[in-house]
């Protein structure tokens, strides 16, 4: 029987998802995971308190580090996420992003299905340059060590992965939760209930990775290439994508996660995934 795309690409979904949260007993517990792998980050959007983590965050690991009083930029992160970016571009959102396969998960419970407008798209730009780049440069303490502003105020990964696991095992803690902790948690709910009417709402609005991945679709080596000539415009492709992304016109957009729902959908077969040649091999199909 041959595997589809989509069968394809959930199973890597779910082994990524597995392989970065491979320390499950640890929820019982509320313990976090602190050996050696935890040098290493996910390439997608994963906490690193969460107590099955057995990898870190690459977002809470910029910060960590611009925010260090020892060092004002973290080269080897963005090194790592730039890599990969050049490489995979936004596939690394579909096919490895932990909270990715959440929010396609949430997005299957039935309810009425919606369209974000396209300015919205933008909100994500805005927070990785305030919340990630910004803000644990120039907001210290007074040991000199910068806020881990977007984990701190804004991740509703961390709270549904860590947070609220934590607090499940760890009653002493509740008692010092205050505002942060209300802001977050309704910051949670909105994005649960966005993700269940819009597909991957959190990844089109707010994720900052995925704003970092998106900006380097347009030269990454994988990515979608178009036969313009054989395209009857009959318009499936874009019907399907989940990102709101007509692959005809740009198909290197930067909502792009690359799932090839796209390809499977085309009766023209006109629409390849895959590894380009060169960039411009990329732009010009």
């Amino acid at each position: 029987m041959k595997i589809t795309q989509n069968v394809r690409r959930k199973i890597i979904q779910v082994a990524a998802f597995g392989f970065t949260n491979s320390h499950i007993t640890n929820f019982v517990g509320g313990k976090i995971y602190r050996g050696s792998w935890k040098q290493f980050c996910s390439p997608g959007l994963n906490c690193y308190s969460c107590p099955a983590a057995g990898l870190g965050c690459p977002i809470g690991a910029m910060q960590a580090v611009e925010g260090s009083p020892k060092f004002g930029v973290s080269f080897y992160m963005i090194g790592f996420v730039l890599a990969l970016g050049v490489l995979f571009g936004r596939a690394i959102c579909g096919y490895v992003c932990p909270f990715g396969l959440i929010q396609e998960l949430l997005h299957k419970i039935p309810s009425p299905k919606l369209h974000l407008p396209k300015p919205l798209t933008y909100v994500k730009y805005a927070i990785l340059a305030v919340f990630v780049l910004l803000l644990p440069a120039v907001m210290m303490d007074k040991y000199g060590i910068g806020a881990p502003a977007f984990c701190e105020y804004i991740c509703p990964a961390g709270t549904l992965e860590a947070g609220l696991p934590i607090l499940l095992t760890h009653p002493e803690l509740r008692m010092q939760l205050g505002g942060i902790f209300l802001l977050k948690a309704a910051i949670l709910v909105v994005t649960i209930v966005g993700c269940i009417l819009v597909c991957r709402c959190f990844c089109k609005v707010m994720c900052p990775l995925g704003a970092i991945y998106g900006l380097l679709n347009k030269i990454s080596f994988y990515g979608l290439r178009v036969e313009r000539a054989g395209c009857v415009s009959c318009g499936k492709c874009r019907q399907i994508c989940p990102m709101d992304v007509d692959p005809v016109t740009n198909p290197n957009s930067a909502e792009c996660i690359r799932c090839g729902k796209c390809a499977a959908a085309c009766p023209q077969k006109v629409i390849r995934l895959g590894f380009a040649m060169s960039v411009s091999q990329i732009k010009s199909e």
